[in-house]
Formats: structure tokens, C-alpha cells, sequence
């Protein structure tokens, strides 16, 4: 089937599905097994959104017209998908099986990827060991610089994995603002502090920028601050004239972009805090969802479900937003994380021939966790005049066994939180609500109004037994995954980001003005800023 055919079946399904309040859905006693999917005790619920059955089939049909298998099978094998840069999508080998076989341009890359990981796992157990130290004996401290990908990735795992951490503290800085790392190394002892800087090419600005002030701040205390350093980087010449010595330089692939790159050398940090073992279950966790994406059948493959109901929300109803709303407090950077996955990889104006798209692209995305966010936006999601379609996830169990009572607390308002963006309450429960009150007449009238929440507000639900490094491995990878299933179906490459280019180029152009240089070729308002900026 063509796939303007299908899309405008959609456009036809909507107007019905929108009309008919979510909660009579449920009259089909099926409704919450038939719009649900599990894997490896992970269960994904759509069952609170508009999508009925006849909307589902439809929207698989999209799915088979974008031919989704046929581009999954080329991005696991090597293939440049990656057109606009003419490159592979690798991110997957990077927790691919020990036996795997995977080859780019004829050549199989794992032997290479166990090796970098060998060398990882060989330095992170002599520095645990402590037979790696600083020159002021044992590493207490790591500092993570980089920016973008290479900071956001580590930074969330580490800590959302807290309860796992049995190695040196780990901070992360990627601000180019002065005031993050300042504020970072402060009260850390230079000596036993180990500096990792993750750049894939080491010309990164903000990030080499923070690397010189580490190393200006290393000096102070300790002979050889190169020492004390670790490149996350290809550019192993330009980590050497920063005075890294080869043998601290781990290397990473061009077609492991970096929102994707947690899986190697980037996920160095969390390898230190909790130790390489741990950190093969991160890695198992998403090659059991890689399975499960390349082999289950479409209408039970939780990323392809994850991501047509996205498709449902944005492209078909017009939803502009996304929530990710985790009730886990240890997933607090699991919605900027994510921010950067969706939005770099499908804030597209083009398509991957480069015409212009005649649809939406991504949405915008945000969130924070549960509960915290209830006091907060929830008033505009659940009373705004914008739909706000929210992705909810909660654990069965939390890792602090004593305070049970209060995990189930949270469970609690999770789940009231989804129930009452589907149900609401109508005008005439409010009123009743009020007369109970005592009001009556203009009084109870405008009351009431206050009260009234519209509902039939989509949600989805991820909920799964505990956060482990497994189960975090497999909730990355189920949003990896669903970001390229958006893509494919929109027709564009997810997997560049030149929207990040014209302002890093503008910047570089600018620092020159502000110590003095001559502002005529600037418009009259940056001139104006850049006046105000420097008399100041």
C-alpha cells in the first residue's frame, strides 16, 4: 500500500477517535490486553490513548509501507544509512553478541570494538583496584568533560544506576559557562581525580575549553597533569599534544554518533562506578531489545508500538509536545536524555532526498519526574488548552526495601495521574462537588468551572520490575529504537545533525567582537548586545 494512501486513512480515522471520549474504549473488556505489549518483563500500555482497533491496524499498515523491516535489517548490517554523511549506524554493535559478525565495507568491525572494550574493562579494574592511582594515591573522583551526547548519556546512567555504584564518585561538566566546572572541582583533591575528556574529534570548543581549565586546575597540585587524564577520542595525535599518552586514549567509529554512544568508550564513567560487570548487564539489557526490535512480530514490538503511537500523537492528531514523565527519582536526566535523542535525531525540516516534508516532524519534548512534576506543569497537562500527550514509566519495585510504603505511594500516584488525564471531570460532577460545599447559585456556578478537567488526555505507560543496569539497557535501547522507526516512516536521516552547525559557526566569528573587534557587519540588535555586553 502507498503510503500517502495510508496516511490519508488516518487522516480519516481521526476526526471519529478524537470525538469519542478514551474511557469508553474500556467498554471492551479486551481493551487493556489488545492495546499492550510485553517483553522480558517489560510492559508497554497505549491502551489510555485515542488509537482503536481499526487505528491500529492502519497505523501498522504505515509501518509496512515505510518498509520498516527492510531498513531495520540495513542499519543492523552496516549499511550507510546515513546518507547525508555517508556513513553506517553502528550504535548496535557496540553491545552486539561476543560472536557476533557485523561488517562495514567488507570489513568486520568487532574485532575492534572487543578490543577497545577489553582495554576499558583492563583499565577500570586496575583503577578500582587502586593499582591505577593519581599522584596523590587511589582515585576518589572522576570528572567527565564533554558536551552534548558524550556528557547526557553517562551523566543519566550514572545516575539512575546510584544504587550500583561501588567505585569513584563521578561528576559530569559540559557547560562551557565557567561556573559548572568551577563549581564541579571545587572541594575535589587534584591529586585523586582522574579527568576523562570525551570528544569524539578533540576540537569540540566547549568541551576542549573545559579540558584546558581541568588541566590548568591539575597543575596546580600534581607534576604531570596529563597523567590524571583520559581521551574518549578517535583524534589519538591531538590527545597526545594535550598530554595524553596513547595508552589512555579510547577510540570510537564515525557511524557511533553521539546521542548513541553510551554503549563504548563514552560509558567510561559509568564503567568506573559500577564496575565492568555491571556494566555488561547495561550492555545485555540492550541487545536483549535489539532482539526483540529486529524479531518480534510489528503489532508486538514494543519500539515499533512506542514510536506509531508517537505517530499517532504528532503527525496525525497535531499534538506539538511530548512529556516523559519517569516515577523513578533516579531517572531525573532520563527526559533531557531523551530530549536530545528525539529532537537532534528527528527535528528535521527536509527529507533524506532533501525536498521539504509535508507533515511534522518530531515533537518537542520534556518532562521531569514523578512526583515533583505534579507540582508544577501537571496543572497545564491536565487543564492547558494544549494536548499533551504523557509517557509515564514506573518500577514494581524500588531499591530501598525499608521504605516500601513509600514507593507504593508513588505507584499510586503514577497510575492516578494517567487515570485522570483519560477520565477528567465533567461540569456536573464539579457542581456536585461544590453543592456538597454549601454553594449554591453564581457562586457554585463559577466554582465548578475551576474544577472541571476535560480529560481525555492520551498517555502511555512503561512499567517493568526494577531498575537494573539490564532494565536500563533495554529502556535506552526501546527509545533508540522508536526514533528510527519515526524517521523511516517520515522519510528523513535521523542520524545527522547539521541544525547544530550555523551557531557554532556564528560563535566563533562573534568571540572576536566581544574583546573589541569591529561589529559593522552585524545586525543593528546583535551590535547593539554585543555594545551592551562589552561595557560591561
Amino acid at each position: 500500500m502507498m503510503m500517502e494512501t495510508v496516511w490519508s486513512q488516518l487522516e480519516a480515522q481521526k476526526a471519529t477517535a478524537l470525538a469519542r471520549p478514551i474511557l469508553t474504549l474500556f467498554d471492551d473488556p479486551h481493551r487493556a490486553g489488545d492495546f499492550s505489549t510485553q517483553f522480558d518483563g517489560m510492559l508497554l500500555d497505549y491502551a489510555k490513548t485515542s488509537i482503536d482497533g481499526a487505528t491500529k491496524a492502519t497505523l501498522l499498515d504505515l509501518a509496512r509501507a515505510a518498509d520498516i523491516e527492510a531498513r531495520r535489517k540495513a542499519m543492523f548490517t552496516g549499511e550507510a544509512i546515513n546518507r547525508t554523511e555517508g556513513r553506517a549506524v553502528l550504535h548496535t554493535a557496540l553491545r552486539a553478541p561476543d560472536d557476533a559478525v557485523i561488517k562495514v565495507d567488507g570489513r568486520d568491525v568487532m574485532p575492534g570494538l572487543r578490543a577497545t572494550r577489553a582495554r576499558m574493562v583492563d583499565f577500570a579494574q586496575a583503577l578500582r583496584a587502586g593499582r591505577i592511582a593519581g599522584q596523590g594515591g587511589s582515585y576518589t573522583d572522576v570528572v567527565n568533560i564533554g558536551i552534548g551526547g558524550s556528557d547526557l548519556g553517562p551523566a543519566m546512567a550514572v545516575l539512575a544506576l546510584a544504587p550500583y555504584h561501588d567505585g569513584p564518585r563521578c561528576h559530569f561538566v559540559s557547560n562551557v559557562d565557567g561556573a559548572h566546572i568551577a563549581d564541579t572541582l571545587k572541594g575535589l583533591d587534584p591529586a585523586r581525580t582522574l579527568v576523562i575528556v570525551a570528544s569524539k574529534t578533540f576540537t569540540t570548543i566547549e568541551t576542549m575549553t573545559n579540558a584546558a581549565t581541568a588541566r590548568d586546575w591539575l597543575a596546580q597540585s600534581v607534576a604531570d597533569p596529563g597523567v590524571q587524564c583520559v581521551a574518549l577520542s578517535s583524534a589519538v595525535d591531538k590527545a597526545a599534544t594535550f598530554g595524553i599518552a596513547p595508552e589512555r586514549v579510547f577510540g570510537f567509529e564515525d557511524w557511533v554518533g553521539g546521542r548513541y554512544s553510551l554503549w563504548g568508550p563514552i560509558g567510561l564513567s559509568l564503567m568506573l562506578a559500577i564496575g565492568p560487570d555491571r556494566f555488561a548487564e547495561l550492555l545485555g539489557g540492550a541487545a536483549a531489545m535489539d532482539m526483540h526490535f529486529r524479531t518480534a512480530d510489528l503489532a508486538e514490538n514494543l519500539p515499533v508500538m512506542l514510536a506509531l503511537t508517537g505517530i499517532w500523537h504528532r503527525q496525525i492528531c497535531g499534538y506539538a509536545s511530548r512529556a516523559v514523565l519517569p516515577y523513578d527519582q533516579r531517572l531525573s536526566r532520563l527526559p533531557a536524555y531523551l530530549q536530545q535523542l528525539e529532537m537532534e535525531s528527528n527535528g528535521k525540516r527536509v527529507a533524506m532526498d532533501g525536498s521539504d516534508l509535508t507533515r511534522p516532524s518530531g515533537p518537542v519534548v520534556w518532562g521531569e519526574p514523578g512526583t515533583n512534576g505534579q507540582h508544577a506543569f501537571y496543572q497545564l497537562i491536565h487543564q492547558g488548552t494544549d494536548v499533551v500527550p504523557c509517557e509515564f514509566l514506573i518500577a514494581a519495585q524500588g531499591h530501598e526495601a525499608d521504605l516500601a510504603h513509600q514507593h507504593r505511594l508513588l505507584i499510586a500516584n503514577c497510575l492516578a495521574q494517567s487515570e485522570a488525564l483519560m477520565r477528567g471531570r465533567s461540569l456536573d460532577e464539579a457542581r456536585a462537588i461544590m453543592r456538597a460545599k454549601g454553594m449554591d447559585g453564581a457562586e457554585l456556578e463559577q466554582q465548578a468551572r475551576h474544577r472541571v478537567f476535560p480529560g481525555n488526555r492520551p498517555s502511555v505507560t512503561l512499567a517493568y520490575d526494577r531498575l537494573t543496569p539490564h532494565r536500563l539497557g533495554q529502556i535506552v535501547a526501546l527509545y533508540e529504537h522508536r526514533v528510527f522507526v519515526e524517521g523511516v516512516i517520515l522519510g528523513i536521516n535521523s542520524f545527522d545533525q547539521w541544525g547544530v552547525e550555523l551557531g557554532k559557526e556564528l560563535a566563533t566569528a562573534l568571540q572576536p567582537l566581544l574583546e573589541g573587534g569591529d561589529t559593522a557587519a552585524k545586525d543593528g540588535s546583535t551590535r547593539a548586545l554585543i555594545g551592551f555586553l562589552r561595557g560591561r
